[in-house]
């Protein structure tokens, strides 16, 4: 399998690096890392999507906008056409109808935003984040993280219980519908419910491990010392639906991140330096 590791938008907090550990400006960097994965036998297979054409397009339409002015606002989004996952995939010579698979961490507008772009595309996801997503959202930060309008024109769901098979001292689920073994969901309930990283097992025998948003910074890992900025770690705290959960599968990448380094890589979806450092090819 060849892995691409693509930024599908950015976002530009006010704060510079109390956000992203290095900005010299006023406003910071941060990223929706994706990863497009091509499979032998499966067709083109995407982890999260980023931001989409729709939302480029119309982010705000009423009367159930795809991203709300306030998180909007929050975040400083810069919705650019080029970044959208399509967008990048079409630049690499394939076409929507390539992309058979799309396994999503979690179904907030950061990362779900494009799978309208995909409309043949079965979704994989979590029994527990797709009810949260499309059922009753109370309270401010359900109401703007899961956003109806990037979902309703989905036709094709995958959806997983939390049953688990051991992986490295985790709950995984395998045999993801559709997809080869090299695939697997690991719940890491905390940020939501029903968020889960996606591990996938490389030719060379070694994992990476795309943790979604069970971290944010690059300084949370590979490190027994926990290092977070400021302001990712308000954010943090903001959108969890659960802290001991979200602290507990934290530390327990963290663990696994410096004990079992030479057989997992761990990254996150909005550390630019991560990024940077996997489009490289340089270690994390």
């Amino acid at each position: 399998m060849r892995i691409h590791h693509l930024n599908c938008g950015t976002d530009c907090p006010l704060g510079g690096a109390l956000f992203d550990g290095r900005s010299v400006s006023p406003l910071g960097h941060i990223v929706c890392h994706c990863l497009l994965i091509e499979t032998d036998a499966h067709g083109l297979v995407l982890v999260d999507t980023g931001y989409g054409l729709k939302d480029v397009d119309h982010p705000h339409r009423r009367p159930d906008p795809r991203i709300t002015v306030p998180w909007r606002m929050l975040l400083n989004i810069r919705l650019r056409e080029q970044e959208t996952a399509i967008r990048q995939i079409e630049a690499l010579g394939f076409t929507a109808n390539d992309v058979r698979h799309i396994i999503v961490t979690h179904l907030d507008f950061d990362h779900a935003g494009g799978l309208e772009d995909f409309p043949n595309a079965t979704v994989h996801v979590m029994q527990r984040e797709y009810v949260d997503a499309t059922g009753p959202r109370a309270g401010i930060v359900a109401r703007n993280r899961w956003r109806p309008r990037q979902l309703d024109e989905v036709r094709h769901w995958q959806r997983y219980g939390a049953r688990g098979e051991p992986w490295f001292g985790f709950d995984a689920v395998r045999d993801l519908t559709g997809l080869p073994p090299e695939l697997l969901l690991v719940p890491l309930p905390g940020h939501t419910w029903g968020h889960a990283g996606v591990a996938i097992r490389q030719g060379d025998g070694r994992w990476l491990l795309h943790a979604g948003d069970a971290y944010f910074y690059r300084g949370e890992m590979r490190s027994a010392r926990r290092r977070c900025t400021p302001g990712l770690r308000a954010y943090q705290r903001l959108m969890e639906v659960d802290a001991r959960s979200r602290i507990d599968n934290q530390s327990r990448l963290r663990t696994l991140s410096i004990d079992r380094r030479d057989e997992v890589t761990v990254t996150c979806t909005h550390d630019p330096v991560e990024l940077e450092r996997a489009q490289a090819g340089r270690p994390l």
